[in-house]
């Protein structure tokens, strides 16, 4: 793992909890180990996935390195067998979603830049990264994607996450886990504050609750 670099590092940890809350998101269903197994990939991978076909990275990363199928395989054996010590299902899912959320919004903002795109566009980059896997997961679960209803602050945190993550990368000193770390962090803290306070973002004026 040392050759893959802080990104790649990064990349595989948020495809873990983001695989998780898959899982937990397949518990939730009622699905079996089949479902439970392609959800984990869908979510923990579908995000990397598009971010590499954008930026040109092909065949991307999730089809040419072992680790990135291996590591939903290995989160669905923990769900599978572990999912009775969660004491609630849902908060455990949002927490590691938020988790995932944080990393890949970082991550994909990263690879943006590695790959010569404008600020601009890596922060855009990096906001798909974060949203997509979790946008085919509700979908495949059958609930309504949650960056649909930004009612809780969804996309909000990562376009932050990645915002701050491009800002500092740009400057050569800054470079490092810690920058990166940190901009997960703030994402991810971001998110868990929205959830734990209800913080909502407006809706067209005069649209009611």
């Amino acid at each position: 793992m040392s050759d893959l670099g802080i990104p790649g590092v990064l990349d595989l940890v948020g495809i873990f909890v983001f695989a998780v809350s898959g899982a937990l998101a397949a518990v939730q269903k009622r699905l079996d180990v089949v479902g439970m197994v392609v959800l984990a990939e869908i979510t923990a991978l579908g995000g990397g996935i598009l971010r590499d076909l954008v930026i040109g990275a092909v065949p991307p990363v999730a089809f040419t390195s072992v680790s990135y199928v291996v590591v939903p395989l290995l989160a669905s054996a923990l769900v599978f067998f572990w999912h009775p010590h969660f004491t609630r299902i849902m908060p455990a899912v949002m927490l590691f979603d938020a988790a995932g959320l944080g990393l890949f919004c970082v991550t994909g903002a990263i690879k943006a830049l590695d790959y010569h795109l404008s600020p601009l566009h890596a922060v855009l980059l990096g906001v798909i990264t974060a949203v997509g896997g979790g946008i085919l997961r509700d979908m495949m679960s059958g609930q309504i994607p949650s960056v649909l209803y930004d009612r809780q602050l969804y996309a909000l945190p990562a376009l932050v996450g990645a915002t701050v993550a491009t800002a500092l990368w740009q400057q050569p000193q800054l470079h490092g886990v810690f920058v990166s770390a940190g901009s997960a962090l703030l994402a991810f803290g971001l998110r868990v504050a929205a959830m734990r306070w209800n913080w909502r973002t407006p809706r067209a004026r005069g649209v009611g609750d």
